[in-house]
């Protein structure tokens, strides 16, 4: 027999996937997650038995449901559900996706709209760090068309300014979780930042890249895998993240100088596969360790554009515009702004079914 529960197919700035009340699944989380990869369609590189797109940027799904904290509306927890793989994560957060949690949140009667924009206060559940999204409203009804673009994306939406508190070191307990500006893995450096996604920035020139190679390119080079992948997991246990080989953190970032106008180039592996883009968090810390001073992005990085509002960090499809401000202390360095604006859009709202079995066989 097959049970459905409740679900809403939505993109979230570049990425895609399921948006569900929480309530609509079993609350323990093993059984939660039997649930979500019968409904996704893994483990099968095609995702051919269920509504996964069989690409890690559309197998994702965002739980929410009220916060019971004061000045919270709603917590937001995200799910990756690997394609070919019978693995569930929540070891990281997803700042495309929380592009949707508020206009989710207003059509599911969880913030009442307000006229011309709903200000929803989101608890990303994964890492405990807070982000405000400012969704454009009218009649009482969320407004999802409009003129802004975003590189990754063919079409224009309304945008959504989102802005986040206090994300540094959310989930490796500092903004240089090292304690170091530059670490040195297999003989190269790297920066180790976490700005709401903990991230190691890599110059692409110390891997013999010019770093405008194309996703299938460095996907394709199984040499450059090993070795970034060797460091990866060199780097996760000193950014406090243990044993990272089962985990989708930290993402590792290859950087060039620009080549487009921006602030700096970057290559992105999520970690295993090249991101046809950059995350949301991803752009935030990558533009964060570029500014900080003797880090292996700031040489690379035109800093003539620090301070400007706007760090275009350029990616394989276009640029991620974030307004980032990172500044030394006496203690080291310290984010004082974290911000950007995304899209999103509705795309699908009805039941998925999968065996009535993995909910304890209720029909």
């Amino acid at each position: 027999m097959l049970r459905s529960f409740k679900a809403t197919l939505m993109r979230g700035g570049t990425s895609k996937g399921l948006f569900i009340h929480r309530d609509e699944l079993p609350s323990d989380s093993a059984q939660r997650d039997q649930v979500l990869l019968a409904a996704m369609g893994s483990p099968d590189p095609r995702q051919i038995n269920g509504v996964g797109g069989a690409h890690p940027l559309t197998s994702k799904v965002a739980v929410i449901g009220p916060s019971s904290e004061d000045g919270i509306d709603v917590d937001y927890l995200f799910l990756q559900v690997v394609v070919d793989k019978a693995e569930v994560s929540d070891s990281q957060t997803c700042g495309n996706m929380l592009a949707g949690v508020g206009p989710w949140a207003i059509e599911h009667g969880l913030v009442a709209a307000q006229e011309g924009e709903t200000k929803v206060t989101i608890k990303m559940a994964n890492t405990g760090a807070i982000a405000v999204a400012y969704v454009p409203t009218r009649d009482g009804q969320v407004v999802y068309e409009g003129d802004c673009y975003i590189s990754g994306v063919p079409t224009p939406a309304a945008p959504i300014p989102l802005d986040f508190r206090d994300v540094a070191g959310s989930s490796c307990g500092a903004l240089l979780p090292t304690g170091n500006v530059t670490d040195t893995y297999d003989g190269v450096d790297v920066t180790c930042v976490d700005n709401g996604m903990p991230v190691v920035v890599l110059r692409a020139e110390d891997f013999g890249l010019t770093g405008n190679e194309s996703p299938a390119e460095l996907e394709g080079n199984t040499a450059l895998k090993e070795r970034i992948e060797a460091i990866r997991l060199q780097a996760g246990r000193d950014m406090n993240l243990g044993d990272v080989a089962q985990k989708t953190v930290p993402k590792m970032s290859l950087v060039a100088v620009p080549t487009s106008g921006g602030y700096l180039n970057s290559r992105t592996f999520i970690p295993h596969r090249v991101h046809e883009a950059i995350g949301v968090l991803g752009a935030v810390s990558v533009a964060s360790a570029a500014m900080i001073e003797g880090s292996v992005a700031y040489g690379l990085a035109d800093q003539s554009k620090a301070g400007s509002g706007q760090l275009d960090i350029e990616h394989p499809t276009g640029f991620f515009s974030v307004d980032v401000v990172v500044e030394p202390t006496a203690d080291g360095y310290e984010a004082r702004k974290s911000a950007l604006i995304r899209t999103a859009m509705k795309l699908m709202q009805g039941d998925v079914f999968v065996p009535a079995s993995l909910f304890g066989g209720a029909a």
